[in-house]
């Protein structure tokens, strides 16, 4: 596959917290996807989207150096077609329209439901 053709199931999973990094991708892998990265913060995902062009980004909106919302701006302008997920612990919607707006495609919220989250992952990949 050349560099520049995306991954069909490759992932990308970006949270600053370990502990929600480890969840998500154990729980992508168990559905049979492949996190081919993973990331710390939103500069961190921007460098990792342009290395990998994974099929999807996962993304956590609150972030040191680089939140969520930018990054996705940053990942959009870079690809247009760029699909993200953005992964929230509260409900503020102001932050989820603003990522929303910034480009992404929907919003899963933490705690992780196994059900909720592959739901999300397989329409948003069909999409």
């Amino acid at each position: 596959m050349a560099d520049t053709e995306k991954n069909s199931r490759g992932i990308l999973v970006v949270d600053d917290e370990l502990f929600f990094r480890g969840l998500l991708s154990d729980m992508l892998k168990q559905a049979g996807y492949d996190v081919i990265a993973q990331a710390t913060n939103g500069e961190e995902a921007v460098a990792k989207f342009s290395e990998f062009s994974p099929a999807l980004v996962m993304m956590d909106v609150y972030m040191p150096v680089m939140g969520g919302i930018e990054a996705t701006r940053k990942i959009i302008g870079l690809d247009p077609s760029a699909k993200i997920l953005i992964c929230s612990g509260t409900g503020f919607d102001q932050d989820i329209d603003a990522a929303l707006s910034a480009g992404a495609k929907g919003v899963v919220y933490k705690p992780f439901y196994d059900d909720e989250v592959l739901e999300s992952v397989r329409k948003t990949l069909a999409d």
